[in-house]
């Protein structure tokens, strides 16, 4: 069943463009408009008056989306950079803007800012600076233009990382030597649902109701399956035109359900490009008028739930020979399962039940080939003997920074003993 949405005042700023042109107030048609309502009574008057509102109100729309279009670059080198960061939940994203006033090249050529944080859920009242550093610069695909978006983290005044503060401590782990020497590769699957405004049910369903058991709507197209492909697509025109190493996308199993994937991205790019999409998408649904969710069961029951699987490989693993590598670091992920769980997103133990394609929350698996398993293999790497490792557990909410440095440090720096590797290996059924 198709679904009925409200045009959002963005939406309908776009459908004005196509509308009956504007035209201002003479004296000769208010005349008209006065013997018109002398003649013919009230009602009609009225009615006239309101079509003739609407056309000024058209107008109004016509100008404002003018200057939103507006290229500056014949007339100034001054541009925007809309300075984004992560906010108190770990998953709220927020951003202001700034002018800059001459050409930058790299993040640390921009200016430090500050921000309340706390408005954000991260700083006491009495307290509240937050300054923000520049880190990534990408395309502004709103603006457009020299107008950048600029991926910030979070720092006290005295120079210090906040708690939520994640990518900090991930550019740690990711200029290791040993972990720059293993270039590791990511290659993120965003899953996120579409929700309906002002019910927040997903998108394409009946209000109250479920349309028909899953099937159909996984890669499906018509009215009856597909729902949101607008988004999706002007989506990943977006993340094209910012910079971002977006790689494909499809609708997923859950009607109202998309994925993206982002990748491969080397180290700690893998985690700012995710977020940047996701910023992206918040502002395409934003304009769309529909609600986006990152929860990783957003309907509970026979219908399955939202992740970010994270594939992954190093330099290793990719080399001949590379699949005893895939099995060292399959060892190494089992003996972290609780640590890497309990940083795998909010929520995910809704998701991760051992059904719906995903492995048992409390049991470590892995497999060829077997998407119900924590870790899945495909058959291409067991053929050539070498490639990646995908790890299926992450919910749709999680952080990527948080899930491409610990995959890294567990796989690369993490040295468990002798005896718990053996033990590891039997209990998997691996030789290694």
């Amino acid at each position: 069943m198709a679904q009925i949405l409200a045009p959002s005042s963005q939406w309908q700023m776009r459908i004005a463009k196509n509308s009956a042109p504007a035209c201002p107030m003479t004296a000769k048609m208010w005349s008209s408009l006065v013997l018109k309502q002398n003649k013919k009574g009230i009602a009609k008057s009225s009615a006239k008056f309101r079509v003739f509102a609407l056309k000024s109100e058209n107008s109004t729309i016509n100008r404002m989306e003018d200057l939103l279009n507006l290229d500056l670059t014949p007339y100034t080198d001054k541009f925007i950079a809309e300075y984004i960061w992560i906010g108190g939940s770990g998953i709220d994203l927020r951003s202001k803007s700034r002018t800059i006033s001459k050409p930058i090249e790299h993040p640390s050529e921009l200016p430090k800012w500050n921000y309340d944080g706390s408005s954000t859920g991260q700083a006491p009242g009495e307290d509240s600076e937050v300054i923000l550093y520049p880190q990534a610069i990408f395309k502004d695909p709103f603006r457009g233009g020299n107008n950048i978006l600029v991926m910030c983290d979070t720092y006290t005044p005295q120079g210090e990382p906040i708690p939520t503060n994640k990518r900090h401590r991930a550019a740690e782990i990711f200029s290791n030597k040993k972990v720059i020497d293993e270039v590791p590769w990511f290659g993120i699957e965003q899953e996120y649902t579409l929700l309906q405004t002002n019910v927040k049910w997903p998108l394409g369903w009946p209000v109250g109701g479920y349309p028909g058991p899953q099937g159909p709507y996984y890669c499906g197209a018509g009215a009856d399956k597909s729902f949101g492909r607008d988004i999706s697509d002007a989506h990943y025109k977006a993340c094209l035109y910012a910079g971002i190493n977006i790689s494909g996308t499809n609708g997923e199993v859950m009607p109202g359900q998309w994925e993206y994937q982002v990748g491969p991205s080397v180290g700690i790019d893998a985690g700012d490009h995710i977020w940047i999409s996701r910023y992206i998408l918040e502002r395409i649904t934003e304009q769309a008028g529909v609600v986006l969710s990152l929860d990783p069961k957003p309907i509970e029951g026979d219908w399955n739930g939202a992740g970010c699987h994270t594939n992954y490989s190093t330099k290793t693993m990719r080399e001949e020979g590379g699949y005893e590598a895939i099995k060292k670091a399959i060892l190494n992920l089992s003996l972290r399962h609780k640590e890497h769980i309990s940083a795998y997103g909010e929520g995910n133990e809704r998701r991760l039940t051992g059904k719906h394609e995903t492995a048992s929350i409390d049991t470590f698996s892995w497999g060829v080939a077997n998407r119900g398993c924590s870790i899945r293999v495909g058959r291409e790497t067991e053929k050539q003997g070498k490639g990646y490792l995908e790890d299926r557990r992450p919910a749709s909410n999680m952080d990527p920074y948080v899930v491409t440095s610990l995959l890294a440090e567990t796989t690369i720096l993490y040295e468990p003993t002798l005896e718990a590797e053996a033990l590891a290996a039997q209990k998997l059924s691996m030789n290694v």
